[in-house]
């Protein structure tokens, strides 16, 4: 049940939803995140572990950066949900305004190295 729950409830919030929209044009730091989407450190931190449970995002350290991007080899139910998400995110102004905003923040400008 777990493999069904999990997935499912990650994408009960608005601010995990936007941030597989952001995650679909690129890797992203979680300053990039926050700044993105106006949250703390801590939410970013929190929401990203939630999608990393759930098998959504997978992340690796670079340097001074925790980079997330999108599992590249999701669960079945995963990858089926990833589907639908990006189908809803194609004509979603809101999945846009994100995509947009997070093509223009860069790390380098926002997080001390």
């Amino acid at each position: 049940m777990r493999t069904i729950l999990a997935p499912a409830k990650a994408l009960a919030d608005e601010s995990r939803l936007k941030i597989l929209w952001m995650l679909e044009g690129r890797t992203l730091c979680a300053c990039e995140i926050q700044a993105v989407l106006g949250l703390a450190q801590s939410t970013v931190s929190r929401h990203m572990q939630v999608l990393e449970d759930a098998g959504f995002v997978v992340s690796e350290r670079n340097g001074p950066w925790k980079e997330y991007r999108l599992n590249p080899a999701p669960p079945p139910f995963v990858q089926g949900l990833l589907a639908q998400v990006r189908l809803i995110g194609e004509g979603h102004p809101v999945a846009q305004e994100v995509r947009e905003r997070a093509a223009r923040v860069s790390r380098e400008n926002l997080c001390a190295a």
